[in-house]
């Protein structure tokens, strides 16, 4: 398996959408002989670079993945002609689909147009003719970073010292990408490997020193995937509201990849294919992913409720009574379902995370008062982030005594897993 003749020679630098996960996706190139990096961890600076590029109406995404690729170009020895991007496109009603074209325009402006912005469209599920052997290995990165991230959300608020959750993160991701990154495995034996390496992430995490108690109001939180995945955009505010008492649910990255998978056979059908060797090999490729998520997801079944996923077509289905997917695209119907299903898990409240101005945050903040009412009075609550500084402190203040009056009235409780004491 081997990247394309155009990246060799080549840096391909991945800009941080969830630090391990990211690490874990890099890992997977690298097993493709592409020389994959992650990019420097964002800071305001990174959005003092973008700044100088952008008109202030594009929305925090853009710009700091545009301020990440600024930041690797202003490296020593950096060269644009050995230096790649990756930067992945979609379609719908959603600006991501142009980020790939503003960073070329960007880059040209520079002088830097040697630079290769390396994109695959959701459109077809993300395919390619080189990328088709690495697509699995890519996925079990990407659900190697949600698994251990659900992980680490599960413990870190009941550490009794603060940063051994963190700890046990970083060191397990660190045995998953010396696994993914290996090359001339069969996907067999990569699993195999993931699986003890995942049972080992389990056990350090059970190690790590903690007091479980019952009682903290459990939060959801979904929204946009890359605002709701980094924290830089959305001020650390999971562990802001660790710190306030609550525990955080934390939709997972694969959810889009389900949606990318079932919005191409769709497509298949609406296109006469129906009855095709694509739609044959679009639902063979999508039972080989469920398996594999299903295989690595169980050894974490005792640790966190949930570890494995709902299945998108249940997600879909919360979604159909407020903004239907057949008339409604991308991250609004799978925010609302995810709501849904927030609630039927035992939630005390959810937070929907977006950029300012984002169209998907905009829509939902509409319907959420009607799915609130629709189930029990959960609270619901919309935050928009920009890269300023607001009093993010109050708002979340107020929203978690919302949900512990919530809790206190609910009639769905959270099943909490086997750590816990009985009540």
């Amino acid at each position: 398996m081997t990247g394309p003749a155009w990246l060799e020679g080549r840096t391909l630098w991945f800009p941080q959408m969830s630090w391990g996960g990211t690490v874990a996706l890099a890992a997977a190139f690298r097993s493709a002989g592409i020389d994959a990096r992650v990019c420097p961890d964002s800071t305001p600076r990174t959005l003092d670079l973008a700044a100088r590029h952008t008109s202030g109406e594009e929305c925090l995404p853009a710009r700091v993945t545009l301020g990440n690729l600024l930041e690797v170009l202003e490296q020593p020895r950096a060269e644009p002609a050995r230096t790649a991007f990756f930067m992945p496109t979609g379609d719908g009603p959603c600006r991501f689909g142009m980020y790939a074209d503003h960073l070329r325009t960007v880059l040209r402006r520079l002088g830097a147009g040697e630079v290769e912005v390396f994109s695959l469209s959701s459109t077809d599920g993300y395919r390619g003719a080189w990328v088709t052997a690495l697509r699995r290995c890519a996925l079990h990165a990407v659900l190697c970073g949600d698994l251990l991230r659900k992980m680490l959300l599960a413990a870190r608020p009941y550490e009794l010292a603060r940063g051994g959750a963190d700890a046990a993160h970083a060191a397990a991701i660190a045995e998953v990408a010396g696994v993914l990154e290996r090359p001339g495995q069969t996907a067999a034996a990569r699993l195999a490997r993931l699986e003890d390496a995942l049972v080992a992430a389990r056990d350090r995490f059970r190690s790590v020193p903690a007091r479980y108690e019952r009682g903290r109001p459990y939060i959801g939180v979904l929204g946009e995937i890359f605002c709701r995945l980094t924290p830089f955009t959305n001020e650390d505010v999971v562990r802001r509201i660790e710190q306030l008492g609550g525990e955080c649910a934390l939709a997972h990255a694969a959810e889009w990849v389900w949606y990318s998978e079932a919005g191409h056979r769709a497509r298949l059908r609406r296109d006469g294919g129906r009855w095709s060797a694509a739609m044959l090999g679009a639902w063979i490729s999508g039972l080989v992913q469920h398996r594999d998520e299903h295989r690595l997801a169980r050894h974490f079944a005792e640790d966190v409720r949930g570890a494995e996923e709902p299945p998108l077509d249940d997600i879909l289905r919360g979604s159909a009574p407020y903004l239907p997917h057949t008339g409604a695209l991308g991250e609004m119907t799978l925010s609302v379902g995810k709501a849904v299903a927030y609630h039927a898990q035992g939630c005390d409240g959810v937070l929907d995370i977006s950029p300012f101005g984002c169209m998907n945050g905009i829509v939902t903040e509409a319907v959420y008062p009607r799915v609130s009412a629709d189930h029990d009075g959960i609270p619901i609550r919309n935050l928009f982030f920009d890269g300023g500084r607001g009093d993010l402190d109050r708002d979340l203040t107020l929203f978690m005594e919302l949900a512990r009056s919530y809790q206190a009235r609910k009639t769905r409780h959270r099943e909490y897993p086997a750590r816990f004491p009985p009540a």
